[in-house]
């Protein structure tokens, strides 16, 4: 047992270390679930074990698997998605003159940083996303395995430079107040200068100024985005009790989380570690927390089960410490499942799912972004410090709803669908979630699979998350300028699943 096992999870870490994982999830930012039959039944799973991956949902559903291994890929493409800019930041109307021509009229200026009016989608369309599981029945009452399985993961790669509106010119002068200092013509007119239909900015010393923008360390280029994978190994130990029809289980959980973020230049200025908000390349963090579950047969026909994993405690993304609150602390937050499976019929069985993740938990995740960034030196909320501006997301519910029909010895069907409550805890959160356009609401599931030999069967699951929409702003820093983001989603996954 001991050289199979290890031989198993020697695969486990090998794959993990050579396969790209998940690129961006469905609930949040976690996957809507785990094992090809499980995600063809919306994610259901705690209470109704079909594959060793039921072990990142529920590890005691391992106990009722046998000796078993699955492989599975996934073909994810978390797309159209992005976000829309519209074109009603605030203005004003400044006395200007032409440079070339001298003529004198009332330019239009906007009041402060915004978001270039437009619609812009997200590259980066498909991900492959791996999983592995691997049981093993040590007595009648014990099991011990190894799964290795994207926890989820988030992903933008816009082309244009996101935040190029959020910066004064390379080395313009700025005033005690931050008002930008322009070229005007000389007084009593003092109208701003205007050149192939731009202020021209001042860069020499001005009393009462200081440079804004020093040699252009603020200005955004693209790209811009954020990339966020993380890869969970889970060794689920379970001891089956009283007349073997229930189980408890201890899963210690590793997990490998690597980030990088792009084209945020311009957060530079709001932040205690200015160096460490952007353009840092791939950074690598590393933790571990623990997966306790409970199933029980309580009848020849119900079933019920109930999960909690611990937060997921990782070392800092040192690289990223002026961006993520408390100096780059990024821990995974619990999540607790608890689920029921019926049999309606010998043959169709109907599992329902109720699923809490505790993303209000981790700082980064859920501090407020619709704070005034001017005083938060004062008040300990800008980036990198403890209370640092984050996604502004709340605790999330995912309710799963999932049928299973055994047409005959070859074949069976899936299907479900999943609904998961509004992740943002206002409206007025919307500027960093252009990163992250976490919206998906509805999910609807179906698959198969053919059972080949006793041994060895083959799955199909399909994932449609339709495009979901959430309206926004952020006044305190792009004031009334109104604006969204927007998801579609499709997954594809097959799954060669053997028996021993």
């Amino acid at each position: 047992m001991k050289t199979t096992l290890r031989r198993a999870i020697s695969i486990a870490l090998a794959a993990g270390a050579t396969v790209p994982l998940a690129a961006l999830a469905t609930n949040g930012y976690f996957a809507a679930g785990w094992g090809t039959q499980s995600k063809a039944m919306a994610g259901v799973a705690t209470a109704l074990p079909q594959d060793t991956l039921v072990t990142a949902t529920n590890p005691a559903g391992m106990a009722f698997i046998g000796n078993t291994m699955d492989i599975a890929v996934e073909a994810f493409r978390p797309s159209p998605r992005g976000y829309t800019a519209n074109a009603d930041f605030s203005t004003q109307q400044v006395p200007a003159v032409d440079a070339a021509t001298g003529a004198e009229f009332n330019a239009t200026f906007p009041t402060g940083a915004f978001v270039t009016p437009g619609t812009y989608d997200s590259g980066s369309d498909w991900f492959a996303i791996p999983s592995f599981g691997y049981n093993y029945v040590i007595d009648d009452r014990q099991t011990i395995g190894v799964a290795l399985f994207g926890n989820g993961g988030m992903n933008t790669h816009y082309s244009n430079a996101v935040w190029a509106n959020f910066a004064p010119a390379p080395n313009q002068r700025v005033t005690a107040d931050g008002q930008l200092v322009f070229a005007t013509n000389p007084p009593p007119a003092g109208r701003v200068i205007i050149q192939n239909g731009r202020p021209i900015p001042v860069t020499a010393p001005v009393p009462g100024t200081v440079n804004g923008n020093p040699n252009g360390v603020l200005t955004a280029y693209g790209p811009t985005g954020v990339n966020l994978e993380q890869l969970f190994i889970e060794v689920p130990y379970t001891y089956k009790f009283g007349d073997g029809k229930q189980a408890v289980s201890i899963a210690p959980v590793l997990a490998i989380q690597d980030f990088e973020a792009r084209g945020l230049q311009p957060f530079r200025a709001l932040s205690v570690h200015p160096d460490y908000v952007t353009n840092n390349g791939k950074d690598w963090s590393y933790g571990g927390g623990l997966h306790f579950g409970w199933y029980g047969q309580v009848t020849d026909q119900l079933a019920l089960g109930m999960s909690y994993r611990t937060q997921i405690w990782m070392t800092p993304l040192s690289d990223y410490k002026g961006l993520f609150a408390d100096g780059g602390k990024f821990d995974i937050p619990a999540m607790f499942n608890l689920g029921a499976a019926y049999k309606v019929q010998p043959n169709v069985t109907l599992a329902f799912d109720y699923q809490h993740i505790f993303y209000d938990t981790i700082a980064a995740i859920s501090n407020p972004n619709n704070l005034d960034p001017q005083a938060c030196r004062a008040s300990d909320y800008c980036l990198g410090q403890k209370s640092g501006l984050g996604f502004g997301w709340n605790s999330m519910d995912v309710f799963k709803l999932g049928a299973r029909w055994d047409v005959n010895d070859r074949w069976r069907l899936f299907g479900g669908f999943s609904y998961a409550t509004d992740l943002l805890k206002s409206n007025t959160q919307a500027l960093f979630n252009v990163l992250a356009p976490a919206t998906i609401n509805w999910t609807i599931t179906t698959g198969a699979t053919y059972v080949y030999t006793p041994k060895d069967q083959f799955s199909l699951a399909i994932e449609y998350s339709p495009k979901s929409e959430i309206n926004g702003t952020s006044p305190s820093i792009t004031q009334s300028q109104t604006g969204s983001v927007y998801m579609t989603q499709l997954d594809i996954q097959v799954g060669w699943q053997h028996h021993f």
